[in-house]
């Protein structure tokens, strides 16, 4: 009987957790009634690469369109080597996997564009001399990445599923992505055990359905159905499904 009810309470804590959640995300998320009249526009974040002549990699998430957006974000990679007159981004269109096209996706675009109206947000970024062979590593690790022409939504493999494949090719930049990048935790080629997308630990994840995952820079994290659940205590927040991270946000410039 005591068994009983310390499941039943266990569950209704669960349950209770996730409709908070539910209604922070329904709070800071917008839908657009069409993809087409959404903004795209530049938010101002990304420095002008007509002043700025370093080498620089940015990685950004924002709210994925319309429904999705209440679950997850899109995350995205942005390079600029050194004298650059323009950044390069990196990312995956499920679209173009769905009619039997490269998923991945290089272009020209602003890396601090609004995804289809939801603003951006840095989750890393790294400058200097050394990262000009970083970028090269990036553009390595985004054209190796082993599902260019395969897309599922959910659990993955999807575009979380990209950027954390490229972020565990370049360890540097210790990126910690949020708990709504579904799809983060499906380990590339049918794999159980991977470094934290950090580098900075170690996860075991099952298709990106369950696992754990233990990390300096991510902390703690549990995954169940391909919701994250979890505790930063290097940058101190609770990390939540739909709701993302409800503390201090993890975007420490790093020169």
């Amino acid at each position: 009987m005591r068994t009983w009810k310390f499941w039943r309470r266990l569950v209704i804590v669960f349950l209770l957790v996730i409709a908070g959640s539910a209604v922070t995300a329904f709070d800071r998320h917008q839908v657009y009634a069409d993809w087409w009249s959404a903004s795209r526009e530049p938010t101002g974040i990304a420095p002008d690469p007509a002043t700025v002549t370093e080498p620089i990699i940015h990685v950004y998430a924002a709210r994925a369109y319309n429904w999705r957006g209440y679950f997850g974000v899109h995350t995205w990679i942005a390079v600029k080597p050194q004298d650059a007159p323009r950044f390069t981004i990196y990312e995956v269109f499920g679209w173009r996997a769905y009619r039997g096209g490269n998923a991945v996706v290089v272009s020209s675009r602003a890396p601090d564009s609004r995804w289809y109206g939801a603003e951006p947000t840095l989750l890393a970024e790294i400058r200097g001399d050394r990262v000009g062979e970083m970028i090269d590593r990036v553009d390595v690790a985004a054209k190796s990445y082993p599902y260019k022409n395969s897309y599922t939504v959910w659990p993955g493999p999807n575009s979380n599923t990209f950027t954390s494949h490229v972020a565990r090719a370049i360890p540097e930049l210790k990126l910690d992505l949020p708990p709504t990048a579904i799809g983060k935790d499906y380990i590339p080629d049918g794999g159980i055990i991977a470094a934290a997308p950090s580098g900075t630990g170690f996860q075991i994840s099952l298709f990106g359905l369950l696992g754990v995952m233990a990390a300096v820079e991510e902390g703690v994290e549990l995954n169940f159905l391909g919701l994250t659940f979890g505790v930063d205590f290097l940058t101190p927040a609770i990390k939540l499904p739909l709701a993302g991270r409800v503390g201090f946000e993890n975007t420490t410039p790093q020169g």
